[in-house]
C-alpha cells in the first residue's frame, strides 16, 4: 500500500465574514472617512471642481500598517538612499572646491574694466559678492548692447557657482579626502538634494500610505526597477481602494472630479448629527430628548385618574383592572367604575415651523464663518427630516437681499464678494425702476430687515402656533427697504436699525419668536451686542453668543430645547 498523501488542513480563506484578506483595511480597522473630507472641501469652496482624485486621497488618513508589505518595502528603499548619501559624504571633501570657486570669481571680478562712474557705484558690490547688485550693474552698463555684457554675465555665473558650493558645504558634512572640481561639486549637490527630497517623500508615504507623493522616475535612478514596480502595484491598489470607498460613501466620479449624490448628503448629515449628539452626551447636558415615532400625544409611564373628556385610547388597562379588583375583590365579572380608570399622562409634540436665516454677506469670509453656518444648516435639516418629519423648515440666504434656498443649495452657498471699499457708503436705489436690477447692486451688505420680512410672510401661512426664526449673523444690518427703495448704509445707520426693529416687532405681533446667534468677529464691537439684545427684546426671543466652531451644536440644542418646553 503506497504512502497515503498527507491531508493538508487550512490554506487561504478567501472570504470570511465578508472579509477578503487580499484587500485592506483590516476588518477591525475603522473605514477611512472619504465623505467628510469631500464635504468639508465642498463647504469651503462651494463646488467640487477643485477636488481631484489625488487631493481626495491625500486628505484621507490610512494607517500604513493596514497594507501588508508596504512599510518594509519603503524602509528598505530609505535605507538604500541613506547608504548612497553616506557613501558620497565619506568619499569627498569640500574645502578645496570652495577655495577654487572663490578664486575663479575674484579673478573674473578683478579683470573687469569698468568706467569710473560704474566702478565707484558697483566696486564695493563686487568685493562683497552681491549677486543682486551684479544684475543691476549689467543693466546699468547697457545690458546686451554693452561690450562688457558677456564679461559681467561670466562674473554672475562664477558668483552663482560660488553660492551653490558654499551652500553645499554648509548643508552637508563631508568627511572624505577626494577633492572635487566645480562641475563635480554642482552635480553632487544636485544628487544629494534629490536624495533628500526622495527621503522626505518616502517618510511621508510611510506615515500616510500615499504612494502618489513619491517621484518614482527620480527614485528609479537609485533603486532597481523591480522595486519601482512593487511601489506602482501598491499605488494602484490604493487608488482602487479609494474608488471603492468613494462609491460606497456616495461620491460619483466625473470627468472633472467627484460629484456628491443624495446618498452622500444623507450620510454626511447623519455623521454630523452623531458627532453633535456625542458631544452633548459627553457634556451631560441632557438636552437631547428620547426619540418616539408618530405624531400627537405620546404616552408616558406616569398615570392619573380619569377626567371627563379624556380619550380611552390612553387608558392604563392593567392599572384599571387592579383598581377594580381591589375595590370589588376577586371574582367575575370584573365591574369597572369611573373611579377605577387610570389614564396615561401624555406629552404633546406639536408641529414646529422654522425659518433659518443664513448670513452670506461679505463679512462672513472672516475666519471662514460661512463654513460653520452651512454645517449647522445641514445638521438642522437632517435632524428635522430624521427625528421630526412633520415639522416645516425653510432656509433663507441673507446678503443685500434675501432669497429662498432649497436644502440642496446650502453646500454651494458662498459669501458675496465685497465690491465697495469706501469707509462711508450712502447708497439709494429704487428697485421698482425697470432699469435697476439686483445685478447692479453691491451684494455684500447685510439686510436683516428683508430676511425677517420674507420669513414672516412664509411663517404666516403655517398652521401651527410654534413659529420661530433662527437668525445667524455677525453684526448689525447695513441695508434695508423702505417700500421699494433700497438703502445701503455703512457704517450701520440708525435708519437701518430702526427699520429692522420694526420688522421684528411685526414678527412678535404675529407670534413669531426670533432667536439670534451672534458670531464673533475680529473687530469686536459692543454695538453689535446691543443691537442683538434689542432685536431679541423686540421679538421676545433670545441671543446666543457662539464661537463659530460650535455653532451647529448650539443651534440644534436650542431647537431641541424649544420642543421640550412644550409639555401636554
Amino acid at each position: 500500500m503506497g504512502q497515503q498523501k498527507k491531508l493538508q488542513i487550512g490554506g487561504i480563506i478567501h472570504t470570511y465574514q465578508r472579509y477578503d484578506p487580499q484587500q485592506f483595511p483590516l476588518p477591525w480597522e475603522e473605514t477611512p472617512d472619504v465623505l467628510s473630507t469631500a464635504f468639508e472641501h465642498l463647504l469651503a469652496y462651494g463646488s467640487m471642481r477643485e477636488l481631484t482624485e489625488e487631493e481626495l486621497a491625500r486628505a484621507v488618513r490610512i494607517d500604513p500598517t493596514q497594507i501588508d508589505g508596504l512599510l518594509p518595502s519603503l524602509e528598505s528603499l530609505m535605507q538604500m538612499l541613506r547608504q548612497r548619501k553616506k557613501k558620497i559624504l565619506q568619499t569627498y571633501e569640500v574645502e578645496t572646491v570652495q577655495r577654487l570657486a572663490a578664486q575663479r570669481y575674484h579673478q573674473a571680478a578683478d579683470s573687469l574694466q569698468l568706467p569710473p562712474l560704474l566702478r565707484k557705484r558697483f566696486g564695493r558690490s563686487l568685493a562683497e559678492e552681491q549677486l543682486y547688485e551684479l544684475e543691476r550693474l549689467w543693466f546699468a552698463a547697457g545690458a546686451e548692447r554693452s561690450p562688457l555684457s558677456s564679461q559681467i554675465l561670466q562674473i554672475i555665473q562664477r558668483l552663482a557657482e560660488k553660492y551653490q558650493i558654499d551652500e553645499l558645504a554648509s548643508k552637508y558634512v563631508f568627511s572624505g579626502r577626494t577633492p572635487m572640481s566645480i562641475p563635480e561639486a554642482l552635480k553632487i549637490k544636485e544628487e544629494l538634494e534629490r536624495i533628500d527630497k526622495l527621503l522626505r517623500q518616502l517618510e511621508e508615504a510611510a506615515k500616510t500610505a500615499q504612494i502618489a507623493v513619491i517621484d518614482l522616475e527620480g527614485l528609479a535612478q537609485f533603486v532597481e526597477q523591480q522595486q519601482i514596480e512593487t511601489l506602482r502595484q501598491f499605488a494602484e491598489k490604493i487608488r482602487d481602494f479609494f474608488r471603492h470607498l468613494a462609491d460606497a460613501q456616495g461620491l460619483e466620479k466625473t470627468r472633472h472630479g467627484y460629484q456628491l449624490t443624495p446618498k452622500a448628503y444623507r450620510l454626511f448629515q447623519n455623521r454630523l448629527l452623531e458627532r453633535i449628539f456625542e458631544r452633548l452626551q459627553s457634556s451631560r447636558t441632557g438636552r437631547h430628548p428620547l426619540s418616539a415615532e408618530g405624531e400627537g400625544g405620546l404616552e408616558q409611564s406616569q398615570t392619573r385618574p380619569y377626567e371627563f373628556g379624556d380619550s380611552l385610547a390612553h387608558m392604563d388597562i392593567p392599572g384599571t383592572f387592579l383598581n377594580a379588583l381591589v375595590r370589588n375583590g376577586p371574582g367575575t365579572p370584573v365591574r369597572i367604575q369611573t373611579d377605577d380608570i387610570l389614564i396615561h399622562r401624555t406629552r404633546n409634540r406639536p408641529k414646529c415651523a422654522t425659518c433659518v436665516v443664513l448670513d452670506m454677506s461679505g463679512s462672513m469670509y472672516y475666519r471662514a464663518l460661512y463654513v460653520d453656518v452651512k454645517r449647522m444648516a445641514l445638521a438642522l435639516e437632517g435632524l428635522i427630516r430624521r427625528e421630526y418629519p412633520g415639522d416645516w423648515v425653510q432656509f433663507i440666504e441673507m446678503f443685500t437681499f434675501a432669497q429662498l434656498r432649497h436644502p440642496s443649495e446650502i453646500v454651494s452657498l458662498l459669501p458675496r464678494p465685497v465690491l465697495l471699499f469706501d469707509p462711508l457708503v450712502r447708497f439709494r436705489a429704487d428697485m421698482s425702476d425697470p432699469q435697476v436690477s439686483e445685478i447692479d447692486i453691491p451684494p455684500h451688505f447685510t439686510n436683516i430687515q428683508h430676511a425677517l420680512q420674507l420669513a414672516r410672510r412664509l411663517l404666516a401661512c403655517q398652521d401651527t402656533p410654534n413659529r420661530h426664526i433662527l437668525l445667524i449673523t455677525d453684526g448689525q444690518p447695513t441695508a434695508h427697504f423702505e417700500g421699494s427703495v433700497l438703502y445701503l448704509l455703512y457704517p450701520p445707520h440708525r435708519k437701518t436699525i430702526e427699520a429692522t426693529l420694526r420688522e421684528a416687532r411685526l414678527c412678535q405681533q404675529e407670534g413669531i419668536t426670533i432667536n439670534i446667534f451672534l458670531l464673533p468677529r475680529p473687530d469686536e464691537n459692543p454695538k453689535d451686542v446691543r443691537f442683538a439684545y434689542r432685536l431679541a427684546e423686540a421679538a421676545a426671543g433670545r441671543v446666543f453668543f457662539t464661537g463659530g466652531k460650535d455653532l451647529d451644536r448650539y443651534v440644534i440644542w436650542d431647537y431641541l430645547a424649544r420642543r421640550r418646553e412644550i409639555i401636554g
